[in-house]
């Protein structure tokens, strides 16, 4: 796709807000809000995808195709769509010129910490101009900002319930090892994203909970705009696996010879994930893994058994409607149980044999994740039993209004008066009244969770836990993936 310049880069009703607001103004001053949570279970967010923006967009993208363009090139092309977009000499190009002129943006970001957990209705980010004639830009930003900043918040937040529950139970069913809970949520919803930043930026939100994950150019955004090296430290990672061609092309008559061929002569050593439901998932299962058993067993690494189709909950614990005593009735854990056996952990609950496991990566969701763990504890099974992979189902069945997104202003100054300003509307249910004025977050020392102030004093809007992290076209502070992923996984409790 051809790179647009990205002061064209937002609604077309922005364009001419410059010469709307009141004659005077000098400042505008706004924030990116969550309003509220559509799943009542969830009043936090994890904050994530900021410093990115600021990267690629604020740094990046208005350096090359903005500023370092010839400025009568940019007026050319800004006028000409503007022209063709509104009717010509619709308005006037002069605060575009300028702002070329001056070289950078003009804007001053102040931000929490990103992996920060962030109840509703408590901003992210405040974000006002620093120089009075470009009061405009503020606003203008919001389109974009608001396009690119939801999903990382979004998809990071979702997979930190997946690491919660997770954790959960494995404190309920295996001991103190976490070692194995950053496998168990593999992220396989790249080829259902609408597009690949949307997938990029999805996955690395994944990867701040987990290290599972299809999703390769996930890894290079973190080490391009977090400073992540995975050859220093683990970003994310997966195994050798098969598709349905693979098991197709070895031919339904001679599966169980492909099962052996892959075991034994493509990957002799390590994990292997083979998907067993192109034709006969149970025949796998009751058949295919008895006549492997030894070959399993003796063999250096994991074989993974991947189930792709049916009610999750039902294949992996069992169902109850089934004919009893039948593999359909008894759930693939058990029956993989009754094949390879295996060890009980500290809390008293069966895990496999480290040679055999199980993954599902289809059609799961919280809900399912959390009846899968509760229906194998149920049956004395732990939780590392499972891994589960999160798709597209869970990461783009989601909108901006998932979690109320909005960007707001909420002050301005008017021939050098503050304006504390707000939107109240009589038809809504309250999620769209906004804050009011200045304002500043800070942390309750009683729940220790952020709450927000507002119609603040600059006193005590310089104070709190917002941090200037953007100023006149440098970006200020520079997190990596270790520190955000530490600071998460320090609120899991």
């Amino acid at each position: 796709m051809k790179t647009i310049t990205p002061i064209l880069l937002k609604d077309g009703y922005k364009v001419g807000h410059k010469f709307q607001y009141p004659a005077g103004t000098t400042l505008v001053y706004a924030n990116l809000t969550p309003r509220k949570s559509r799943n009542e279970a969830i009043q936090e967010i994890v904050f994530f995808g900021l410093q990115y923006f600021i990267k690629e967009y604020l740094v990046r993208q208005f350096d090359e195709h903005f500023f370092s363009q010839p400025k009568a090139a940019v007026l050319e092309a800004y006028a000409r769509r503007i022209d063709n977009y509104l009717g010509k000499d619709a308005i006037t190009y002069d605060h575009i010129a300028a702002l070329h002129d001056l070289g950078y943006l003009p804007l001053e970001i102040k931000a929490l910490p990103e992996g920060t957990l962030v109840p509703v209705r408590v901003p992210v980010f405040t974000i006002k101009n620093t120089l009075p004639e470009f009061f405009w830009l503020t606003n203008m930003l919001e389109t974009l900002l608001s396009a690119i900043t939801w999903k990382p918040c979004t998809s990071a937040t979702t997979a930190f319930q997946y690491l919660r529950t997770f954790t959960r139970y494995a404190a309920e069913t295996v001991g103190d090892d976490r070692s194995f809970i950053p496998w168990q949520g593999h992220d396989f919803s790249f080829r259902g994203m609408s597009g690949i930043e949307d997938a990029v930026m999805s996955g690395a939100g994944h990867l701040l909970s987990f290290a599972g994950t299809d999703t390769i150019p996930a890894i290079d955004f973190l080490e391009t705009y977090y400073h992540a090296d995975c050859a220093q430290e683990l970003v994310g990672g997966s195994v050798a696996a098969t598709e349905h061609s693979v098991m197709c092309m070895g031919t339904q008559d001679d599966e169980l010879g492909t099962f052996e061929r892959l075991i034994t002569e493509v990957y002799p050593k390590g994990i292997v994930s083979i998907v067993s439901d192109t034709w006969d998932f149970w025949q796998v299962i009751t058949d295919f893994l008895p006549a492997l058993k030894e070959t399993i067993l003796a063999r250096e690494g994991k074989v993974v058994i991947r189930p792709d189709s049916g009610d999750p909950v039902k294949i992996i614990v069992g169902d109850e409607d089934a004919i009893p005593g039948s593999p359909e009735y008894k759930g693939a854990i058990t029956c993989m149980w009754e094949t390879f056996g295996g060890a009980i952990t500290e809390k008293g609950y069966k895990l496999l044999d480290s040679h055999i496991g199980l993954i599902y990566g289809d059609s799961i969701t919280t809900e399912r994740q959390e009846a899968i763990l509760e229906g194998l504890k149920r049956k004395g099974f732990a939780s590392y039993n499972v891994v589960l992979g999160i798709g597209s189902y869970t990461y783009e069945y989601v909108t901006r209004d998932t979690f109320g997104f909005a960007m707001k202003a909420t002050y301005g100054e008017v021939n050098g008066v503050g304006r504390a300003i707000f939107k109240d509307p009589k038809t809504d249910d309250g999620t769209k009244k906004s804050a009011k004025g200045l304002m500043q977050v800070y942390r309750n020392p009683n729940t220790g969770k952020l709450e927000l102030k507002d119609e603040c004093s600059w006193e005590e809007e310089a104070q709190g836990e917002l941090k200037t992290v953007f100023k006149d076209g440098k970006i200020t502070i520079d997190h990596t993936l270790a520190e955000i992923r530490a600071r998460l996984t320090a609120q899991l409790e």
